[in-house]
């Protein structure tokens, strides 16, 4: 998922906030493009363990699906972009869509589905207008199998838009309207959620607009109240969220749909891949903003609950990097389910994050650069680029939790990331004359060379991953 913002500095684009009902807790955003997923089942008891009553997925996987069937966590089940085109273009494509996806998880597995997300970020600037013409289409006859399968009342439909879709072009929320180049399509869809009773979904990142601006203000980024604030005609802003909110809520209110429910489909911040997605800042931003909406306050235009759900769950290592090497950190907790700083969601007891139970992991072992092996070794670059390229490197750099490593360490940790992903296999760690297995774990400080848990397959059973002895060949003949 990409994250694009166009909004002035003094503002970046951050969050919102729904207006109609209140929500028990924080909800949380359940990616699944990991290497090595944990069980479906796990993750709910996760979810459970730490009181996350309000899932958001990305599509609307079988076995996810069926794991929450009974857990009575609500649900806001995703349509992914690359399926806009079919919806839209046939009524029945989307009635079986809402058959398979929909009424068939609530009849018979008992899953609390409350909302189809169609759809996500589908009119990002940097997508080029690929699903402007199919967005609305896919919207409207979703809506029309849910009515003809009798779930309308039931599940509402939504699409998760990026905040570009907005703007304010001196920078105060009171200026704030849609985007000019789809004024007129955000206007046809909000109207379309109005008058189905669904809510406006937007994804905010304060995080992205300290990504892309170096003279973003850093603490206007979080809730501490140390920012300067912007007045905006006698109501001050203290933090991004609030005046990005509200710049949102000017928009709809403008275009007279003033009491249109927002969720905050996305909010977070990520733990590395960047010298500000760190373990302090993410803890920061978590925290800040759920002491924030705790109380119920609000924002200046819209007081009352937050419907938010937190970006992420869990990191997700085999995400694109496009955006930037953060995209692979967004999780609370780690891949494995453990959790990586102390955050108070108070929707538990002990007001900390309970890691995943009984996670099973490989071996205590460990592929690295043989102490024999010289840096000058003409075949190290293409093996380390080889290595990252089919693994996971996005911990590595300035500013990241194994920035510090020295060349071998760096040349190591491409070589274990290589190893782990494909589940310890013997050859994958035959870089030539490079590397060799050990047991004694070579993490430094803040950098965990990390040990995979045991493949997942659901019920298949363990599969190698396809493609590795041609890929040895590929990388021998490109050393030769």
């Amino acid at each position: 998922m990409m994250r694009c913002f166009s909004v002035s500095v003094t503002f970046g684009l951050v969050l919102l906030c729904s207006l109609v009902c209140v929500v028990s807790g924080i909800g949380a955003n359940w990616g699944t493009q990991l290497s090595h997923p944990l069980p479906p089942e796990t993750v709910v008891n996760l979810l459970r363990d730490n009181g996350i009553q309000k899932v958001k997925l990305f599509d609307a996987d079988y076995g996810t699906l069926r794991a929450l069937g009974g857990s009575n966590i609500e649900v806001m089940v995703g349509i992914p972009n690359d399926m806009l085109s079919s919806l839209a273009g046939s009524m029945k494509a989307a009635e079986k869509w809402v058959s398979t996806n929909v009424s068939k998880h609530i009849s018979s597995n008992n899953v609390n589905i409350r909302y189809v997300a169609v759809g996500n970020e589908p009119f990002l600037q940097t997508y080029n207008g690929s699903f402007l013409k199919t967005t609305f289409p896919a919207l409207q006859n979703v809506q029309s199998a849910l009515i003809k399968a009798g779930l309308s009342n039931q599940v509402k439909v939504t699409c998760p838009l990026n905040a570009d879709v907005y703007e304010a072009p001196s920078g105060y929320p009171s200026e704030g309207d849609f985007r000019t180049d789809i004024h007129d399509l955000m206007l046809a869809i909000v109207k379309f959620l109005s008058d189905n009773g669904a809510p406006f979904t937007v994804n905010i990142y304060p995080f992205i607009s300290l990504y892309t601006d170096a003279n973003f203000p850093v603490e206007y980024a979080f809730f501490d109240g140390n920012a300067q604030a912007v007045n905006d005609g006698g109501t001050n802003y203290y933090n991004m969220f609030d005046a990005n909110h509200d710049t949102l809520v000017h928009a709809l209110q403008k275009n007279g749909y003033g009491n249109l429910p927002i969720i905050i489909g996305e909010i977070g911040w990520p733990t590395d891949g960047d010298q500000n997605a760190n373990m302090e800042y993410a803890r920061r931003f978590n925290q800040g903003f759920m002491s924030h909406i705790t109380g119920g306050k609000g924002t200046p235009m819209r007081p009352g609950p937050i419907d938010a759900y937190l970006f992420s769950l869990i990191d997700e290592d085999a995400k694109s990097v496009d955006p930037g090497n953060f995209e692979r950190h967004w999780g609370i907790f780690t891949f494995d389910g453990r959790a990586k700083y102390q955050l108070n969601l108070g929707t538990t007891n002990s007001g900390v994050l309970i890691p995943a139970r009984s996670v099973h992991y490989l071996e205590k072992k460990w592929c690295v650069m043989k102490p024999s092996a010289r840096l000058d070794d003409p075949q190290v670059a293409p093996s380390v680029s080889y290595a990252c390229g089919l693994a996971d490197c996005t911990q590595l750099g300035y500013g990241t939790s194994c920035g510090n490593l020295d060349a071998r360490g760096n040349i190591s940790y491409a070589f274990n990331s290589y190893y782990q992903i494909h589940n310890q296999l013997e050859a994958a760690c035959k870089f030539p004359n490079l590397s060799m297995v050990t047991k004694t774990d070579p993490s430094v400080g803040s950098c965990t060379f990390q040990i995979m848990i045991q493949p997942y397959y659901g019920g298949a059973g363990r599969r190698e991953p396809i493609g590795l002895v041609v890929g040895f060949i590929l990388l021998a003949l490109t050393i030769l």
